[in-house]
């Protein structure tokens, strides 16, 4: 009996949109950031709606200039359902493209790496799949926003 081979099929892309960020200042790890989550789009193919505006990306910058994320925000579809979303994972790339981001720069994706696994959660029985989907995602640094590419795994 073989293992079956993971694949991927993309679920919906977010575009995230960012309040200023709070500067907490250095923390155990790294320096301590967090950055509202204030609005954005959910794209489908399978799930369309809003970012509401609630949440936020909490973040730890190391010593070398990669970002530890944690996030945790929700969306509402346009068909009224809430979903949680909880979404960790890295960013890192060379110091050069990390002073960029920090700038505000849109940057190449291909020359930085922002990867994460997602958790999301709702009561609506229409999306009651997403409780026991796993995804993982591929993201994109913009100066006020973030975009993420969602992906079931199947």
């Amino acid at each position: 009996m073989n293992i079956p081979t993971p694949a991927l099929r993309h679920a919906f892309t977010l575009n995230v949109e960012l309040g200023t960020p709070i500067e907490m200042g250095q923390g155990r790890a790294g320096l301590r950031r967090i950055f509202p989550i204030i609005g954005g789009q959910a794209l489908g193919p399978d799930i369309k709606g809003e970012v509401l505006n609630l949440g936020a990306d909490w973040q730890t910058v190391f010593a070398d200039g990669a970002a530890h994320l944690d996030t945790r925000y929700a969306l509402k579809t346009d068909e009224g359902a809430v979903i949680e979303i909880i979404n960790t994972g890295s960013r890192h790339g060379p110091p050069e493209v990390i002073q960029q981001l920090a700038a505000g720069e849109d940057v190449d994706p291909s020359r930085y790496y922002m990867r994460t696994a997602a958790r999301l959660e709702t009561g609506d029985a229409r999306y009651a799949w997403v409780n026991h989907t796993i995804f993982v995602c591929a993201g994109v640094r913009r100066a006020s926003a973030v975009e993420i590419a969602y992906y079931a795994v199947v």
